[in-house]
């Protein structure tokens, strides 16, 4: 590496390099696989770690984790190294920084809800209008509230908030429809079932810690480990959308710089945009023009230049051509378009011999100092000075837990926010609602007990009286019985008196006519 520019390798024309003070115009590096893209970004992210600048890369395939172990010296880099001019070569690791959106084969990145904000949100999910406008509303209820949006369940609850109080809501703040929350709802669930529940919540990730230099000056170089997050496309166009927004609002201006702050990598990345959401297309092609001065530089290794949209080919000024390969009508449609992209150089016949590079070789064209674009050249690559190929498991490990970041990052926190909030609310009105529903319901039974008390009172006391009634007439009968005993008794008496009295009068009359 010469002063403030950096090796890239040797052409016949001398070494071919790239200039520090413009590479923050972007690149490109394309080849067909196995042609030497990974060995190529791995010596532009090894070159630009030792200038001092930080490195992003997302390591698609898991290839690019021996940039953080040294070399081997293999004798066939050795002999490369003499052979392209590479003073001072000698095997040494990056000071490297593993991430992961999972949180399985690096320190989880998380960012909150609230700082992805509505309109990103709305175009990740590709929300339509009414659906956007119910999303804003959702913030807007949140913020009024006091309600934190930090993960994807407080969304959600505040639109489940928002949907069985929308008559209350839409007197504040608009209309919100049944339908467009549930619709909202159901591609939430989508971005959720894409592993989205983990990338949404704190601590957030601070882009200070990913632009960061060691203690001897390197860049650190961050690599996102996306072998698995790149067969969820949505969630890594989520990630990515989001990472280049916050670059894009949070860095100030910086001008003219005689190196970038920060130099991306997006390897594969016509799995970055295939089939991506437009509102990703449209802000790739925003930042591709806009962030330059910001500082920051992105460079896209993909198979062809056609894998890349034309708005954004158009703002990559540093290139790196491997090997194509013409076996069909696209294929040589491809290289013709990949011959005409290059400065013209009397010297080269770039269509032909990008389908006769060798592993290792490219076609090099690079912004001078005045930001034209250099005449191509056939170069050969300058050698990795770290391990080509994965780190085993158990120093992926070593590394991680060794890691400055792992205390900050590694815990995830769930403090009180919208979901825990309304959870309550729910739950007390539940509770409060359950009381009502007893209190009556005891009241009713109460009610029904007092009806059922007057019942029996009114029963008993028509027992008591059916009995009290059948008492008297029992008395009566016994009373009339004994008055017709009496009256038997006193018939019989009084006709036993009278015959005695008949007797004895006539015994008188007669008495002295009969004897005893």
């Amino acid at each position: 590496m010469s002063e403030g520019a950096i090796l890239i390798g040797k052409s016949p024309d001398g070494p071919q390099t790239l200039t520090l003070k413009r590479a923050n115009r972007h690149g490109l590096v394309a080849g067909a696989t196995g042609t030497g893209k990974t060995v190529t970004l791995q010596v532009l992210a090894e070159s630009f770690s030792r200038a001092g600048v930080a490195v992003f890369a997302a390591d698609v395939k898991g290839d690019l984790s021996g940039i953080a172990a040294a070399g081997d010296m293999n004798p066939r880099w050795v002999q490369r190294a003499t052979d392209v001019g590479a003073t001072g070569y000698a095997a040494e690791a990056c000071p490297v920084v593993f991430w992961d959106l999972y949180g399985e084969q690096g320190h989880p990145v998380r960012t909150t809800v609230t700082e992805m904000g509505p309109l990103l949100i709305s175009r990740i999910l590709d929300l339509s209008d009414a659906q956007e406008g119910a999303m804003t509303v959702a913030f807007k209820v949140a913020d009024d509230k006091g309600l934190l949006l930090l993960d994807l369940k407080d969304l959600r609850q505040v639109l489940t908030y928002i949907a069985e109080n929308a008559d209350e809501i839409g007197k504040t703040y608009g209309l919100v429809s049944p339908q467009s929350a549930a619709a909202i709802q159901r591609k939430l669930l989508q971005l959720e079932m894409d592993g989205a529940d983990g990338f949404f919540g704190e601590p957030a990730l601070e882009l200070a810690d990913m632009m960061r230099v060691d203690a001897n000056g390197r860049g650190v170089v961050n690599l996102l480990a996306a072998d698995k997050l790149i067969a969820s496309p949505r969630l890594y166009a989520t990630f990515l959308l989001w990472l280049m927004s916050e670059l894009w609002e949070e860095l100030p201006e910086a001008g003219d710089l005689d190196k970038p702050k920060m130099v991306f990598f997006f390897d594969e990345a016509h799995l970055l945009f295939d089939d991506a959401p437009k509102a990703l297309l449209d802000r790739i092609e925003q930042v591709a023009r806009l962030i330059r001065s910001k500082g920051v530089g992105i460079y896209f290794i993909t198979q062809s230049p056609s894998d890349v949209p034309d708005a954004v080919l158009a703002q990559l000024g540093n290139r790196v051509q491997h090997a194509l390969r013409a076996y069909t009508p696209a294929d040589q449609k491809a290289v013709r378009a990949a011959a005409q992209s290059f400065r013209a150089n009397p010297g080269v016949d770039v269509a032909k011999e990008i389908q006769e590079l060798n592993v290792g070789e490219g076609l090099v064209s690079t912004l001078d100092d005045k930001g034209a674009p250099t005449p191509v050249a056939r170069t050969l690559i300058a050698p990795p000075r770290s391990r080509v190929g994965p780190l085993a498991a158990a120093e992926r490990a070593a590394l991680l837990k060794a890691s400055p970041m792992a205390a900050k990052y590694d815990a995830a926190v769930d403090r009180e926010s919208a979901y825990e909030i309304l959870t309550q609310k729910a739950a007390a009105s539940a509770e409060e609602a359950e009381r009502a529903k007893a209190k009556a319901a005891a009241e009713k039974d109460a009610a029904a007990r007092a009806k059922q008390a007057d019942k029996d009172a009114a029963a008993r006391k028509k027992a008591e009286e059916r009995e009290e009634a059948r008492d008297e007439a029992a008395r009566a009968r016994q009373t009339k019985a004994v008055s017709r005993a009496a009256t038997r008794v006193a018939t019989r008496v009084g006709g036993n008196v009278l015959s005695a009295v008949g007797r004895e009068l006539v015994r008188g009359i007669f008495g002295g006519l009969k004897r005893r």
